[in-house]
């Protein structure tokens, strides 16, 4: 059987299940890639029935000159960068942790250091596959009946359907990567720096790591075809500290593009960032949950990142925190178009923190909830949340997810958003029209 073929009957099989299936419950699915989800004690997602989909995880076809590629969803960019580096092509965007997958790349936003120019691995995709509720297969592409459906996946964190394959954009790759570290004392300069090297196209990857408000290091990347020595970064050595240390480095394409694998900035150097979220999985219940380590992204325009950072360093005070600068490609759908009103700035910032300890009496993550609404940012939903239904449906886009999701899940199934990322993660029941 072809591999087209046996996709086709993989998704069949999916689509019959729905279509059979006649509990309102709602429905989990189970993959064969760990969730890169933060882990939650009482996550309702690990006692939800599973639809099992773990066997979409095939490369089905590479094009080399097209420099497209045809995946299942649940295909890690472990494998699909060693599969693409045979072509000496990789993805424009291919996020830091190894069983990520193009679907949850997708689903969760995913972003990287080619994100400076190329956005998220979302903006390079060109064609999704969605299995609906209902058991029906949508092709969605930006320029057909179905595109608000193919800009709603992303972000949507597998509540408007079953994302089965997807169509994306390749990039050609030379075997190495060079590396110079600039260091900054003063926010100002880095941010300019940072908007400069956005500009010039001899750059073709570009984050940071901000050690301390006044050591801001800048990781600026170019491919090269030789190398006079390579260094891997794993449990030996940590690539964020080197950041700090060294003024240049050379890393093989792959070693480059998995670098924080082992040790995002200060979270289980020892231990690969699978087996920390495998771990957590089998003892999710002994996590703490009144005050859960703060792991998040903040989406910041460049231009209030310096309000933001002058509250974060006065009332939060940790560091180091990963910085990623994107490339707004676009005003995305699934966001209010309040959010981007008279907003001019192309860049964004992703200032990332892993693994804060929180101190008594704080809720570090509602705090940056509160903040990030007085200056004109947005976080990501993979970690904990904390917003009520206006607050959160002040910053998504609901006209535009509600439209969709009468399509693909009115029985609502696979949760709506706000109740699978805000109440379901906590355990709590889903919530009557959020």
């Amino acid at each position: 059987m072809s591999g087209r073929s046996e996709h086709e009957g993989k998704v069949a099989r999916i689509a019959q299940r729905l279509r059979e299936r006649r509990s309102s419950a709602p429905l989990c699915l189970h993959k064969r890639a760990v969730s890169h989800m933060v882990p939650k004690p009482h996550d309702l997602r690990h006692t939800d029935e599973k639809i099992d989909i773990s066997d979409l995880d095939q490369i089905l076809s590479i094009d080399p000159v097209r420099r497209i590629c045809v995946a299942e969803s649940g295909v890690t960019f472990v494998d699909l960068v060693d599969a693409t580096l045979a072509y000496g092509l990789v993805p424009l965007v291919v996020p830091e942790l190894k069983t990520i997958t193009v679907g949850g790349a997708v689903a969760g936003c995913s972003l990287e250091s080619m994100s400076f120019r190329h956005g998220g691995f979302h903006d390079t995709c060109l064609e999704y596959e969605v299995i609906t509720a209902g058991g029906d297969v949508i092709v969605c592409r930006p320029d057909n009946e179905n595109s608000l459906l193919f800009q709603m996946m992303h972000g949507a964190f597998g509540t408007l359907g079953i994302l089965s394959k997807l169509t994306f954009r390749l990039v050609p790759a030379k075997p190495f990567v060079h590396v110079t570290y600039e260091t900054h004392e003063r926010l100002d300069d880095y941010l300019a720096a940072i908007a400069a090297h956005a500009d010039w196209h001899g750059v073709d990857f570009m984050d940071g790591i901000i050690h301390s408000p006044t050591k801001l290091v800048l990781n600026v990347g170019r491919f090269v075809d030789h190398a006079p020595y390579t260094h891997r970064h794993d449990r030996w050595r940590v690539y964020y500290k080197s950041t700090g240390r060294r003024r240049e480095d050379y890393l093989r394409t792959e070693h480059y593009l998995f670098r924080y694998d082992r040790g995002v900035t200060n979270v289980h150097p020892f231990l690969s960032s699978t087996a920390v979220l495998r771990l957590a999985e089998r003892l999710h219940r002994w996590l703490p949950a009144d005050r859960p380590r703060v792991t998040l992204d903040t989406f910041l325009p460049l231009s209030r990142v310096p309000a933001f950072f002058d509250w974060y360093r006065r009332e939060v005070r940790f560091f180091p925190l990963w910085c990623v600068p994107y490339r707004r490609v676009r005003d995305y759908e699934w966001i209010r178009p309040s959010f981007f009103a008279g907003l001019t700035d192309e860049l964004f910032l992703d200032l990332a923190i892993y693994g804060m300890k929180q101190p008594p009496g704080k809720n570090i993550h509602r705090m940056i909830e509160e903040e990030l609404a007085r200056v004109g940012g947005i976080k990501t939903l993979i970690s904990h949340n904390y917003y009520s239904p206006d607050e959160f449906w002040s910053v998504w886009n609901k006209p535009n997810y509600d439209a969709v999701k009468r399509i693909t899940d009115p029985a609502n199934i696979f949760r709506d958003l706000y109740s699978k990322t805000c109440r379901a993660a906590h355990g709590m029941s889903d919530a009557v029209n959020p």
